[in-house]
């Protein structure tokens, strides 16, 4: 089972396509840079600022490290879910540990803008109530964070069955909507999109739908809430989680 997940960076040919996405399990190591005509890397990275062989990333069992082989740059690995937390890979620097779920790894380049992202799903988060004698620790199956934007997005779709007002799961506008008055406007449709598929993929691994499950689309989503309020990952609790609903006033009204 992979450890960490790698988007490659978008090679800027054609139109846009799905994420090209490199999965690595435990001691897994990928290089990453420009690469050379009879070694091309793992990690491609075009710009001319960046060094054939600028660097090494390996996975661990819930996070990865990053080796940076530059005589000169630093490099800053960004916390994707936190305000503005990093970190610094100074030259040389041999198997920094990264401790975040996801990242983004910066590197200087001639024109900006050169990184790629890196996820680890697989961390564990320990169980609130512990079972047993002291150091018999229970870890969750489910290593789901209630801070991540990911775990927003399924409380969303859970909302309304927690709340018992209506047993439809919401779509992917519905969410949207619901979360437009969070931090930031809330997320797009396309990131809503990405996190349904990360949880169904590499949070709560849900099966690969088959050719009679119908609409698939609408089957993850289903399967998710089911999921999630059969093992109390969301409760009641978490809908405080969620923007206020916004007051539309009747039209005409001062």
């Amino acid at each position: 089972m992979e450890t960490v997940i790698v988007q490659l960076p978008d090679t800027g040919a054609g139109p846009p396509a799905e994420p090209r996405l490199l999965r690595m399990g435990p001691d897994d190591s990928a290089d990453f840079g420009r690469g050379a005509p009879d070694r091309p890397a793992a990690i491609p990275l075009t710009d001319q600022g960046v060094s054939r062989r600028a660097g090494e990333l390996t996975a661990a069992a819930d996070y990865w490290r990053l080796s940076n082989f530059s005589r000169s740059a630093t490099y800053v690995v960004e916390n994707l879910e936190g305000a503005g937390e990093h970190l610094k890979v100074a030259p040389g620097r041999l198997g920094a540990p990264v401790p975040f779920e996801f990242s983004r790894v910066v590197l200087p380049s001639l024109g900006g803008g050169c990184h790629f992202k890196v996820f680890a799903p697989q961390h564990a988060y320990l169980d609130r109530v512990q079972a047993g004698p002291p150091g018999e620790h229970t870890v969750s199956p489910f290593a789901l964070d209630s801070t991540a934007k990911y775990f927003l997005v399924l409380v969303a779709l859970c909302e309304p069955r927690l709340r018992g007002t209506s047993a439809a799961v919401p779509g992917v506008g519905d969410v949207v909507e619901r979360l437009r008055g969070g931090p930031g406007g809330g997320p797009t449709r396309s990131a809503v999109n990405y996190h349904i598929d990360y949880l169904a993929e590499s949070k709560l691994r849900l099966r690969p739908a088959g050719p009679d499950d119908g609409a698939a689309p609408l089957r993850k989503r289903e399967e998710l809430v089911g999921l999630a309020l059969r093992f109390d990952l969301v409760r009641e609790e978490h809908l405080a989680l969620l923007p206020g609903r916004r007051v539309r006033r009747p039209a005409g009204a001062g």
